[in-house]
This record gives C-alpha cells, sequence and structure tokens, in this order.
C-alpha cells in the first residue's frame, strides 16, 4: 500500500466516488423500468381499471426516484461499514431485492402482466424485509432509510393486487 492509499483526502474521495456510484447505480435501474413504463402509460395502463386510491401518475416518479437515492445511500452506508466478510450476506440481499425491482416494470407494463408483476413485487418485498433485517445488523441508519422503500412497494403490492383482481 503506497502513502496515497493511507491519505485521508484518497479516503474520502474514494467514499464519495464510491457513494456517487451506488446511488447512480439504483438511480440506473429506475431509468430502466422507466424505459419500459412510460410508453405504456397512456396506451395499455390508461386502460385498465384502478382502485380509487391510485395516485396520479404524476407522482411516481419524484417517489421513485428519491427511494432509488435512498437505496444507493443505504448500500453504500454498508458497504463502507465492514469488510467484504461481514457485508457479504446483507449486500447480496440488496442486489436480489435490486434486480427483482428491475425486472418488475418490463414484466407488469412490458408483458402488460399485473399477474406476472404481482408475483414478481411479492418477492420483490419480501426481499426488501430480508435487506433491511441484514443492513440493521450492519448500520442502523442504512435500515432505516430503505423502510419508506418498503412501505411504498406494500402500497405498490396492495395496488398490483387492485389492479390485477379488477382486470384479471
Amino acid at each position: 500500500m503506497d502513502a496515497k492509499d493511507e491519505s485521508p483526502s484518497y479516503a474520502v474521495s474514494t467514499q464519495i466516488v464510491a457513494l456517487i456510484l451506488a446511488v447512480g447505480f439504483c438511480v440506473a435501474v429506475g431509468v430502466v423500468g422507466a424505459v419500459f413504463t412510460t410508453p405504456k402509460i397512456p396506451t395499455w395502463y390508461a386502460g385498465l381499471e384502478k382502485p380509487s386510491w391510485t395516485p396520479p401518475n404524476y407522482l411516481f416518479g419524484p417517489v421513485w426516484t428519491t427511494l432509488y437515492i435512498l437505496m444507493g445511500i443505504a448500500a453504500w452506508l454498508v458497504w463502507r461499514g465492514g469488510s467484504w466478510t461481514a457485508t457479504r450476506a446483507a449486500l447480496t440481499a440488496f442486489a436480489v431485492q435490486l434486480t427483482l425491482n428491475a425486472i418488475w416494470s418490463p414484466l407488469f407494463f412490458g408483458l402488460e402482466s399485473p399477474l406476472v408483476g404481482l408475483i414478481v413485487i411479492v418477492l420483490l418485498w419480501l426481499m426488501i424485509g430480508v435487506t433491511i433485517y441484514g443492513f440493521a445488523r450492519r448500520a442502523t441508519l442504512a435500515a432505516l432509510l430503505l423502510v419508506p422503500y418498503f412501505l411504498w412497494v406494500s402500497y405498490a403490492s396492495c395496488l398490483n393486487f387492485a389492479i390485477w383482481r379488477l382486470n384479471g
């Protein structure tokens, strides 16, 4: 290890880059989802029966963007909090839930399948719970940052179920 690796400014800049990458990766997952979602909003999704408690379409973008930012910060907090051996289980759970998150939009919107979306979102909800548990063992703040995500996906799961029932 050279002196540069041990200097405080190098460590801080490495942490900042890691934070930007973690947040950027999570936001990129949201962008991929939007590619499948956006074209279907005025067409297929607009024609679906939805419950009265469906939020307006303009709300989804800001909510999801905020949640992706919180996810990235949470993952970064866990990553910086220990060795790979210590954080592997929590970060693996995070990667699994992020993958489920990434495939939900292509399945629900892309395939126009509320049923397949429902199956995936239930698995996603479970994996967010597992991730929160794992994150809580590594960094309490990281777990707390995922609570709004868990609550939103709980609501989105109910919405997905209602759409499936109303249109199935």
